[in-house]
C-alpha cells in the first residue's frame, strides 16, 4: 500500500539521537552512528520524531510501504513502561487516529494492563484530549483572559508586495527579491499574529513554507540558495512558531546559508501560539 511514512537523510543526520525517545513506537535504531528506519510495520507516518531532529534529516514521505500494525507496536512500547505508554496513546489521540486508538486500548485490556491517566488524572479513552505531539494539540483559548481590544476602524492595509508566496512556487529571479529584506514564515506565522503585516511584513518580500507537511526539502533549500546568492537579498528573517516541528525550518535555512556563496545576515523570530513573540535575534 502507498501510505506517508518518515524518510531520513543520512547525509543530514549527526547521529545525536534525539529523535530516538520521540518514537515510542521504536521504528526508529541508532545503526552506524545513524537513525535508520527500521521497520515500515512500526512507523505510523504521523512525524512525532519530525520536530526533535536539529538537522532537519527527518521528513515525510508518501511510498509503497507494509501497513502500520499498531498492535506489533503495543508489543515494543509496553516493555518501556506506563510514561511510554501514555505518550503513544496521546500520540494517537491528538492525531485523531481512533482507529489506532481503539486497537491500543484493547491491546492493553487484553493483556490486564492500566490504560494511563492524564495530567488531570482523566483516563486516556478516545472522549478526552490530551498531550503528545506539541505541534498537533488541540487547545481552546476562548477561556483566557480578554486583552483590550485595538482599535478596528477603517480598514488595514496589506502589506503584500508579490505574488506568489509560496516558497514552492517563487521565482527567486523575480524583481521584487533582487536585493531585498525578506521574510520567510511558517505557514502558521501570520493566521497567529494579529499585527504580522505591520509589524514584519512591511516593506519586505515574502515565502512562506511548512517543514512538517511539505516532503520536498530539497527544492525549498534550492529556493532559499538562489535567493542568497542570485537575488542577492540583503537580509533573511526566518519566523517559526514555537512548535517542535517548525524547528525544521531554521535548521534547513542554516544549512543552506553555509552552502551558499554569498553570506546573508539572518534573523530568527519565534512566535507562541497565541501571537507573542518569544524570541527576536540575529543568528
Amino acid at each position: 500500500m502507498k501510505r506517508k511514512i518518515i524518510k531520513i537523510d543520512e547525509e543530514k543526520c549527526n547521529g545525536c539521537g534525539l529523535c530516538l525517545p520521540n518514537c515510542p513506537e521504536g521504528a526508529i535504531q541508532m545503526i552506524d552512528g545513524k537513525a535508520r528506519l527500521v521497520s515500515d510495520l512500526c512507523c505510523d507516518g504521523l512525524g512525532a520524531c519530525l520536530g526533535h531532529c536539529s538537522e532537519g534529516a527527518i521528513t515525510i514521505e508518501k511510498r509503497e510501504a507494509e501497513p502500520y500494525d499498531e498492535k506489533k507496536v503495543m508489543e515494543n512500547i509496553v516493555k518501556h513502561g506506563p510514561n511510554t505508554i501514555k505518550a503513544h496513546i496521546e500520540h494517537l489521540k491528538d492525531h485523531g487516529e481512533t482507529e489506532y486508538l481503539n486497537a491500543a486500548m484493547e491491546f492493553l485490556k487484553e493483556n490486564n494492563i492500566d490504560v494511563p491517566v492524564g495530567d488531570e488524572g482523566e483516563e486516556l479513552t478516545p472522549a478526552h484530549g490530551g498531550g503528545g505531539c506539541p505541534g498537533s494539540r488541540g487547545m481552546d483559548f476562548t477561556n483566557n483572559e480578554p486583552v483590550q481590544a485595538a482599535s478596528e476602524e477603517g480598514k488595514r492595509q496589506s502589506e503584500l508586495r508579490q505574488w506568489p508566496v509560496q516558497l514552492h512556487l517563487v521565482p527567486p529571479q523575480a524583481p521584487y527579491f533582487k536585493e531585498q529584506d525578506v521574510v520567510l514564515a511558517a505557514d502558521c506565522v501570520a493566521y497567529t499574529m494579529a499585527d504580522f503585516h505591520k509589524n514584519f511584513l512591511k516593506g519586505k518580500s515574502l515565502a512562506i513554507a511548512c517543514p512538517k507537511l511539505d516532503t520536498d526539502q530539497e527544492i525549498y533549500a534550492e529556493k532559499i540558495k538562489a535567493l542568497i546568492d542570485e537575488a542577492e537579498i540583503n537580509t533573511l528573517t526566518v519566523m517559526t512558531m514555537e512548535v517542535p516541528c517548525c524547528h525544521g525550518l531554521l535548521a534547513l535555512v542554516k544549512e543552506t546559508v553555509e552552502k551558499s556563496e554569498r553570506k546573508v545576515p539572518v534573523k530568527h523570530v519565534v512566535v507562541s501560539l497565541q501571537g507573542d513573540i518569544l524570541k527576536d535575534e540575529w543568528i
